[in-house]
């Protein structure tokens, strides 16, 4: 049976498709040339990277920490005392702690709860109270780091800089003059009353 149902597509067609650039189109010019912080507001960018350079553990907000009965380690003493520990943070809470580049992104946190819109993170691996609720800290401070890393591109250095700056001069000329030839063919078409 003929499985293209009597189609056959060209050759050509079906190498283009299983390539993988069908899959990964290239950027587009004036993306490729760009420095990877150049698409971002400059004082957004100075402002996380003054924020980042000053988070500390001790610098992020303590939240709201209740307790109840952990199901971990520590034998009996986990069925006598409430040592679970489950702290919260309001996003609204956090919003004026964060820079504004990382406003969008603590919605995207794994511990995010859409039920209470706030941060809520979970500790019983202590047999301590005060353990446990410093591991949540902890756990904050490092989702703080990632989300950080994620919506904050490094910094580009000035030789960098000037080397984007040059290629994308290189490449802005270079569409231009192509949209100038471009220009001059259907003109001369025009001229001579054919499309070819």
């Amino acid at each position: 049976m003929d499985r293209f149902n009597g189609f056959r597509p060209a050759l050509g067609v079906l190498r283009s498709f299983k390539s993988s650039s069908y899959f990964a189109p290239p950027l587009p010019r004036f993306i490729r040339h760009q420095a990877f912080d150049v698409g971002f507001d400059q004082e957004e960018l100075a402002e996380a990277r003054k924020w980042r350079q000053s988070l500390q553990p001790a610098s992020v907000p303590k939240g709201v920490t209740s307790f109840s009965r952990s199901s971990g380690p520590g034998g009996q003493h986990v069925n006598k005392t409430e040592s679970k520990a489950t702290t919260s943070w309001p996003v609204s809470q956090l919003v004026s702690f964060l820079p504004k580049l990382l406003h969008a992104d603590i919605r995207e946190s794994k511990y995010y709860s859409k039920r209470s819109d706030c941060i809520s993170i979970q500790a019983q691996t202590q047999r301590s109270r005060t353990a446990n609720t410093d591991e949540n800290h902890q756990k904050l401070f490092e989702e703080l780091q990632s989300l950080y890393e994620k919506a904050v591109p490094g910094e580009s250095s000035p030789d960098k800089a000037r080397k984007y700056e040059a290629l994308r001069k290189s490449a802005n000329e270079v569409r231009i003059q192509s949209k100038k030839q471009l220009g001059s063919k259907k003109l001369f078409r025009k001229g001579s009353g054919s499309d070819y």
